[in-house]
């Protein structure tokens, strides 16, 4: 199964080693606490946004605030929690990769790359309206719309390094054992690219994430994102995500890959 289902999946996965990082590959991909968090809330709430009214940012916004609220313990931020809370929200220039997380609906709805960026942008800004903020959004839904057009890896490459500027050319192994907890876009955008670059597969992607020890659930939604793209979500792994999502989460994928899958 390709689609949002990478990002979800990553994020259940990466659940349990959020706040308990480890520095290996090999892990069990789904235990008994392993649940949806920000991650797949508010991806889910772009998905809806994007069947709802695809140009109109107040109802981004709307459908934001309406799952977060639905879901008050999803593990925001405080500042994007504040925001939730707020009658008139606006953007409080954020760096964070909360708009990274997020943006993988846009590359399965935009006709073309322009398209998709300027999708991801009005996604981003909302909340992450700082230049880093929008770039990590830019960068990943960028890279899973190649994906989706079948480019090769060497190709999404070279496009994220000359339009981003970012680093891809560190292996996981090299940037394992320095690496720690970052939840900035700038600081763990481009290792959730390399980790689906250094891939074999979905599976391998999301391990290469998680090994990191960083922000694991994040990291996996945004390589996973970009992995689904490129290859699919293995039969199991898709079944035993979606069976942790709750009725209205799986409600809105459902509708979101009918429509645009």
């Amino acid at each position: 199964m390709k689609g949002i289902i990478g990002a979800i999946a990553g994020d259940i996965i990466g659940s349990v080693y959020e706040f308990h990082p480890i520095k290996t590959k090999e892990f069990s991909l789904f235990k008994k606490n392993s649940s949806f968090t920000d991650d797949s809330i508010m991806t889910l709430a772009v998905a809806q946004w994007l069947l709802n009214d695809k140009n109109s940012k107040g109802e981004l916004v709307k459908q934001l605030q309406i799952f977060g609220h639905r879901y008050p313990k999803g593990g925001y931020g405080r500042m994007f929690n504040n925001w939730l809370r707020t009658e008139n929200p606006e953007p409080y220039d954020s760096w964070g990769n909360g708009s990274a997380m997020r943006v993988s609906p846009v590359a399965w709805v935009g006709d073309s790359l322009e398209e998709v960026q300027k999708l991801a942008r009005i996604s981003a800004e909302v909340t992450h309206n700082h230049p880093e903020g929008i770039k990590g959004a830019l960068a990943t839904a960028d890279a899973i719309y190649l994906a989706k057009l079948g480019s090769s890896k060497e190709e999404i490459r070279d496009h994220i390094e000359i339009r981003y500027d970012y680093d891809l050319s560190r292996t996981v192994d090299e940037i394992r054992p320095y690496y720690k907890f970052d939840v900035s876009c700038q600081g763990s955008v481009p290792e959730s690219i390399i980790c689906f670059l250094e891939a074999r597969d979905y599976e391998d992607a999301i391990r290469n994430c998680i090994s990191l020890g960083g922000d694991a659930d994040t990291m996996a939604a945004i390589a996973g994102g970009i992995a689904s793209a490129f290859w699919e979500v293995p039969n199991d792994i898709h079944s035993k995500s979606i069976n942790r999502l709750s009725d209205d989460l799986l409600d809105v994928l459902i509708k979101f890959e009918n429509k645009f899958l």
